[in-house]
C-alpha cells in the first residue's frame, strides 16, 4: 500500500486478546470503521479460519492488528511480543497483508465512546476496541501517515 492509494477497500480491523478477539471493518472507502464481532478463542488454526472467512466475505484488502505499546524499559516478554508473534503467524495464513498498529487507549477510548453514545457497556467491548484502532489508523491515512511495513509471516520452520 503506498500513499497514492490509502485505502485499498475495506480493512479488517483486530483486538487481539489471549481468550477473545475482537474484530471490527471499515467501509470501502476508508472513511468509518465499526465493530463487526467477537472471536471466542479456541485455537491458532481455528481462529485463521474464522478470520480468513469473514477476510472473504467482508471483501476486506488487509488486516490492521493492535499492538500494544510496551514501555521501553521493560526487556522481559510482554504483550506486545505475543501479538507481534501471532500477526506473523496471522501473515502466514491470510491471503492479504497484516499490518501492526498503536493501540494504546484504545480499550479506555471504546468505553468512553460508549459512554458519550449513551449505550450500555456490553460484558466485552473488544469489537469496538478493534473500531477504535482501525479508526485510529484511517484517520492517520487520511491525515497523510504513511502505510506502515506489512508483518512478515512467521517461519514456522525455524526452531
Amino acid at each position: 500500500m503506498t500513499a497514492a492509494s490509502p485505502v485499498p477497500g475495506r480493512l479488517l480491523g483486530i483486538d487481539h486478546g489471549l481468550k477473545v478477539i475482537g474484530l471490527a471493518v471499515s467501509d470501502p472507502t476508508g472513511l468509518l470503521a465499526r465493530p463487526l464481532q467477537l472471536l471466542h478463542r479456541t485455537s491458532k488454526q481455528a481462529d485463521f479460519a474464522v478470520i480468513n472467512t469473514i477476510l472473504t466475505e467482508q471483501d476486506a484488502a488487509a488486516v490492521i492488528v493492535g499492538l500494544p505499546e510496551s514501555p521501553p524499559h521493560i526487556t522481559a516478554h510482554t504483550q506486545a511480543d505475543t501479538v507481534r508473534l501471532w500477526a506473523s503467524r496471522l501473515a502466514t495464513a491470510t491471503p492479504v497483508p497484516v499490518y501492526l498498529w498503536n493501540e494504546r487507549y484504545s480499550s479506555q477510548d471504546a468505553e468512553d465512546l460508549l459512554t458519550e453514545a449513551g449505550r450500555p457497556r456490553p460484558e466485552r467491548i473488544d469489537a469496538v476496541a478493534a473500531a477504535v484502532i482501525l479508526q485510529s489508523f484511517l484517520d492517520a491515512l487520511r491525515a497523510g501517515a504513511p502505510w506502515p511495513d506489512p508483518v512478515s509471516p512467521a517461519d514456522e520452520s525455524a526452531p
